[in-house]
């Protein structure tokens, strides 16, 4: 990280950028599991090229072509439904493409029923197929009936392939990479039967960051954000505030203020070596202060506060807030003694800390009990 400081003093800022990465996948590297996964059964296809036609907004549809779910092979559809298909593609939108992977879980035989749909961005160094594997989100959304939409980003964005939070051109609404994770989750929606008022967004380390931006900046798209080990949107603005913000917290810009809160579910390990806690702390000062009237006080709103230990003895603690009508709006899981890792996760993708509590599972639950309200 100093090295990175002093690039930036000397102005170069490319430099810098790579320091950066470097430590993120330095710093993280205790906590990787093992070689990622993809799902098995069906032939994957060669990679597109650089000579592949640009689409615009619209989607490249055939990829994985043959139904098959998230474990070892497909499941039966009930009666009269459709099989689970885990497809991959790519989306293009105001000159930028995606790839990305879906999954679609066994549907029924009501083919008018409309599913909810999690959008998942991975940290720096993964694929969409990593953190499938890390996260275990298709196992858990198929009994569930949850489509399960996976963005990757491209190394010609960013070199270790991740989020740029840190840039405002990738802050804001209507550009950058919020405007086209939304106008890909707008699509796969329209595609597949998704209900629009039950579309979520959530992501680890950067892809946590970039999750809480784009639900800042779509609240009329996502209903709920869930950031694991992430930063608040508007903590950086370069690659200093960045730094600053990794290390302590505490970076050079302050959260941007938020005009309303949107439902938020936030993991942090307080022994995080690569993103400090501190920034799941201001993330939810941030969210209580939200809306045109913030409650006097808001960074010490009182919470329902519940202690507990995961099936595997790491313990936890899990504060509630509530909004003036008495809903559960904001989830804050301090992870004791975790480093920077998925909670709960498999030790088949990078990143994830199998002992800790299920953080898919409890992002599932708030999500699926927080559909879009109109504002």
């Amino acid at each position: 990280m100093a090295d990175a400081a002093r690039s930036t003093r000397s102005g170069q800022l490319g430099e810098a950028t790579q320091t950066i990465q470097r430590a993120l996948r330095e710093a993280a590297a205790a906590a990787r599991g093992g070689v990622p996964e993809t799902p098995a059964a069906a032939p994957r296809p060669a990679p597109r090229g650089a000579d592949d036609p640009l689409v615009l907004d619209g989607l490249v549809r055939e990829i994985d072509g043959r139904g098959h779910g998230p474990s070892d092979g497909p499941a039966d559809p009930p009666h009269g439904g459709t099989q689970e298909r885990w497809q991959r593609a790519s989306f293009s939108h105001q000159g930028r493409t995606l790839a990305f992977r879906l999954y679609l879980p066994p549907g029924t035989a009501d083919a008018a029923a409309l599913r909810p749909m999690v959008v998942m961005l991975h940290g720096c160094t993964q694929s969409a197929e990593d953190f499938a594997a890390g996260t275990r989100m298709n196992l858990l959304a198929r009994d569930l009936g949850v489509v399960v939409l996976y963005p990757e980003q491209t190394q010609h964005a960013n070199a270790q392939k991740c989020w740029n939070w840190f840039k405002p051109q990738h802050q804001r609404r209507g550009r950058g990479e919020p405007a086209v994770i939304a106008a890909l989750a707008r699509s796969v929606a329209a595609e597949h039967r998704v209900d629009p008022a039950r579309i979520y967004v959530a992501g680890l380390s950067a892809g946590g960051a970039m999750a809480d931006i784009a639900g800042h900046c779509y609240p009329d798209v996502f209903a709920a954000v869930g950031v694991h080990s992430g930063l608040p949107q508007g903590c950086a603005t370069d690659v200093a505030s960045a730094l600053a913000a990794m290390r302590s917290g505490q970076g050079t810009a302050a959260p941007q203020n938020r005009a309303q809160a949107i439902p938020t579910i936030v993991f942090h390990g307080d022994a995080d070596p690569t993103v400090h806690v501190r920034n799941a702390e201001v993330l939810v000062d941030s969210l209580l202060g939200a809306g045109p009237t913030p409650a006097a006080g808001a960074g010490q709103a009182a919470a329902r506060v519940i202690r507990g230990r995961s099936a595997r003895g790491a313990h936890h603690t899990r504060s509630v807030y509530t909004d003036a009508s008495g809903r559960d709006t904001l989830e804050y899981w301090q992870l004791h003694g975790a480093g920077h890792a998925w909670s709960g996760g498999s030790a088949s993708g990078s990143y994830t800390a199998p002992e800790g509590v299920d953080a898919s599972a409890e992002m599932l639950r708030f999500f699926l009990a927080h559909p879009r309200v109109a504002r």
